[in-house]
């Protein structure tokens, strides 16, 4: 985090003691509760360093061997080329409770992250903050932070119950004090989970919490006046973006079983209450824009996030190369090489419309021979393709991308990087020189105000307000110069919506979530599903063959991948993590994830 991680310290409490139930470990400690929230200094490294626990996209990309590529690689929108990592296994349903590594990482940092917060909430000082009133930020700077921390905590049970949907919410007991579990009593974790639908109530309750006693007023600013100083904490505008997701993932059908419109009417609420909050501001986040369709999508992504007006939360900023190592086409080298491995699949390059607004299937303008043409500009802007011009021209690089499978193209596959789609990511991606390559500041948005438009737009028409719909999703289409919608019965534009959404949005974090929240897997398996499109394909995975004759002109193939012609997905087990096997057996009142039942051959 740009400013915020500057004031980290060792100020973490002590505690000690051990128990049998990992939920019951306190944080990492070494000082105890009297010296760190004595000292001002040592409470502001504290309520720093829970801020790393936030949810970051890039957080792969610090392991090369297991992780290194965006994590849409366990979706249907991209696959990783190197086949030890992690991603692989959740494709193909390979993990069980007991070593499942995205289970056991994130149920665990969130957890950590949550006491933390409690732990913060429960002793931090306003005789050592401070709490005066001032003009500019620090006004009540210990309500400020009080806030800060309530949505941290807030944020992660919203975490804990996307990826394991129940979740046992540690809140505030019944007078209102942050629970802080004493790490002797074993058995203090050992209850019932809440289910998703009511933490993600209880997410958005949180956020009101916050929006009526720090933000009303004037404790926590919806966007910081010294964003130099402050870009990376907790503003405002975050917490609204919050309920606004937490409540839409309330009523979509993964969680609203009876489908409760009432349901969809609030997450609309909660998005319109961010735009008309942001409206009335003094400086409200908008799209990144310079009326530039061809290039300011890409560019949104390029440009140095804390001066980014669309970005509204963001884990971190990271001065390095290491994007551009993981993610450009495997042929270019100098200094150092390119090791690209997250590939696009030929079904997230489908869902990109005609430039006629039209899905590919129904624009008989569209030429599968020639079929980067005329398409929907984010296409260009997010994906490499075969005939991508790409390389520093200053330094001789500047090429045409050659994916081609035979004869082999240089971008095609190495021994340690390649495609096995026959396309590379461009989105996060600078177009660095190779043999003379330079940092570049990366951050990928935890939100951003495309978002919350997509939200409104999704959350009014599933209302039953199909009308009122049309001008959020229209602004973000107007970005790269889409035509708008209008027209449509509710169940066309949730088709479009949801595909704007997967564009849109796309290696952000937000496909894993997308496909299980509507349910797309249901009524179809990888048989029954060829029927369809690719782009509404979600069992089989696909990637583009490109054959060049003998004058180097292409001629394209659309077949099965070869890596993962099809990914398993089990109904109910795959829409949710396991709770990971350890503290299951020394919790069991939290029960596990249907599906993620062990026998007794598969403990041994």
């Amino acid at each position: 985090m740009k400013n915020i991680l500057k004031y980290l310290s060792i100020a973490l409490i002590t505690t000690g003691g051990m128990v049998s139930c990992n939920l019951d470990k306190e944080v990492d400690l070494s000082l105890s509760a009297d010296n760190v929230f004595s000292k001002y200094e040592n409470t502001r490294g504290f309520l720093a360093n829970i801020y790393t626990y936030l949810p970051d996209a890039f957080a792969g990309y610090t392991n090369g061997q297991f992780l290194a590529a965006s994590r849409d690689c366990m979706t249907d929108n991209s696959l990783s080329y190197w086949n030890v990592h992690y991603y692989h296994s959740v494709l193909n349903d390979a993990y069980n409770a007991k070593n499942h590594y995205f289970a056991e990482t994130y149920w665990t940092n969130d957890f950590k992250g949550i006491r933390a917060c409690n732990q913060f909430l429960a002793n931090a000082k306003a005789s050592v903050v401070g709490n005066s009133e001032k003009t500019g930020d620090d006004n009540h700077l210990y309500d400020r932070w009080m806030a800060e921390a309530r949505f941290l905590r807030a944020i992660f049970h919203f975490d804990l119950a996307s990826y394991f949907g129940a979740v046992p919410i540690e809140g505030d007991d019944a007078n209102g004090n942050p629970i802080v579990y004493d790490p002797g009593d074993q058995g203090s974790m050992n209850i019932a989970r809440t289910s998703a639908a009511e933490t993600y109530k209880w997410v958005a309750d949180q956020c009101d919490y916050i929006i009526n006693n720090y933000i009303t007023p004037g404790y926590l600013p919806f966007r910081y006046a010294d964003e130099t100083s402050n870009w990376g904490r907790i503003n405002g505008a975050a917490v609204y973006a919050l309920k606004s997701r937490a409540l839409l993932y309330r009523a979509s059908p993964l969680n609203n079983t009876s489908g409760n419109t009432s349901w969809w009417k609030e997450a609309a609420q909660a998005a319109l209450d961010f735009i008309n909050v942001n409206e009335s501001s003094s400086n409200p986040y908008k799209l990144y824009s310079t009326g530039d369709t061809q290039n300011d999508y890409y560019n949104c992504f390029i440009s140095t996030p804390h001066l980014n007006p669309e970005y509204i939360l963001c884990r971190s900023e990271w001065t390095t190369y290491d994007i551009e190592l993981y993610l450009a086409p495997c042929g270019f080298s100098g200094k150092v090489n390119s090791v690209g491995r997250t590939n696009p699949t030929q079904n997230l390059v489908d869902a990109y419309e005609t430039i006629n607004g039209l899905p590919i299937d129904q624009d008989p303008t569209y030429d599968p021979q020639n079929p980067y043409v005329n398409r929907d500009p984010r296409l260009e802007q997010t994906i490499l393709h075969q005939g991508s011009w790409w390389g520093d021209a200053t330094q001789d690089e500047y090429r045409q991308v050659d994916v081609a499978y035979s004869p082999q193209g240089a971008d095609y596959q190495e021994l340690h990087g390649g495609t096995t789609t026959g396309y590379y990511t461009k989105k996060f991606l600078n177009n660095m020189s190779f043999k003379s390559p330079t940092t570049y500041t990366h951050g990928c948005p935890i939100f951003r105000y495309a978002e919350i438009l997509l939200n409104a737009a999704e959350a009014l028409n599933e209302s039953g307000q199909t009308e009122d719909a049309y001008q959020y999703v229209n602004k973000v289409r107007d970005r790269v110069g889409m035509p708008n919608y209008s027209g449509m019965t509710q169940s066309q534009l949730r088709e479009r919506l949801q595909n704007e959404r997967r564009v849109e949005l796309c290696f952000e974090d937000h496909r894993f979530f997308d496909e299980r929240r509507w349910k797309l897997f249901e009524g179809k398996n990888a048989k029954s599903e060829t029927s369809l499109p690719r782009y509404q394909q979600v069992y089989n995975i696909y990637s583009a063959q490109i054959k060049l004759d003998d004058n180097g002109n292409p001629s394209y193939s659309y077949v099965n991948d070869n890596s993962h012609p099809t990914r398993i997905f089990n109904s109910p087990k795959n829409y949710l993590f396991p709770i990971p096997y350890d503290d299951f057996m020394a919790c069991p009142n939290l029960g596990q994830n249907a599906g993620w039942e062990m026998s007794s051959d598969d403990e041994e």
